[in-house]
């Protein structure tokens, strides 16, 4: 995990999971316990968190494309599975796994 935190990609991947779990939160628990069971509560608690973890992914999706050089298409795949529940989780399998970092090496090896 914290080998995730070191990279924009990374954090990127990070980023997707939480905002894909505060989605399907929100989905199937909040939004049901708001309309269902007459109470707002979870809703309220979890709309402003979910709201956050949106914005920092459409932050982190367009500063990664830059950085990676992704092609138009590929940001929006990542954008768009942002506002389909389970579609984070598809994005970071299919799509950014597979990424590699711009990161220089943390060591260099000399003599080699």
């Amino acid at each position: 995990m914290i080998s995730l935190l070191s990279t924009n990609i990374g954090r990127l991947r990070i980023i997707a999971f939480l905002e894909g779990i505060s989605l399907l939160l929100l989905i199937f628990i909040a939004v049901p316990l708001k309309y269902f069971g007459h109470n707002p509560a979870m809703v309220k608690a979890m709309g402003p968190v979910h709201g956050v973890l949106f914005l920092l992914f459409i932050y982190n999706t367009i500063s990664v494309g830059i950085e990676q050089r992704w092609p138009r298409s590929v940001i929006y795949k990542v954008l768009v599975a942002c506002v389909i529940p389970f579609g984070t989780f598809y994005v970071d399998r299919k799509v950014l796994r597979k990424e590699k970092s711009l990161a220089p090496p943390l060591v260099e090896k000399e003599g080699l």
